[in-house]
């Protein structure tokens, strides 16, 4: 049996995905407000882009934190470059260390790659060449 929730995420989804982000917008929503990861990291790209609806930087950071607070990974890496370049949050390179080790630890190369840069360079932490390394070499270099 098909669960039509599955059908409408899909087309949610697939509305996404063929940049119709009026629609994706739309149905995006109430399966943010149920909790689901991916669809409130969608909406947090729609809202700080001003995909599909008018930029709203509370509402982008509403859901990319969500979406982030739950593990999901990409979110994770939104919310450090958020923090990282203070868009639509105030700057703290403190804190967007703290996602950016989060979406690391899963995995994420370029969040590995970025954290690798900032031990790097002293930014959001002290300087370690030893554990710019570590993230440098998990990330593949």
């Amino acid at each position: 049996m098909i669960d039509n929730a599955d059908v409408d995420f899909n087309s949610a989804m697939a509305a996404f995905e063929s940049k119709h982000f009026g629609q994706a917008c739309q149905r995006l929503g109430p399966f943010a407000e149920q909790g689901n990861a991916e669809a409130q990291h969608r909406l947090a790209i729609m809202y700080q882009n001003g995909l599909g609806v008018a930029p709203n930087p509370a509402m982008a950071v509403k859901w990319m934190t969500a979406a982030a607070e739950q593990g999901h990974a990409l979110a994770q890496h939104g919310l450090g470059f958020m923090y990282l370049e203070g868009e639509c949050v105030e700057k703290d390179p403190a804190v967007a260390v703290e996602w950016f080790k989060k979406a690391a630890e899963q995995g994420l190369a370029g969040s590995q790659t970025t954290l690798a840069m900032m031990y790097e360079e002293g930014n959001g932490v002290e300087k370690d060449p030893e554990e710019a390394k570590k993230w440098y070499a998990l990330a593949g270099f």
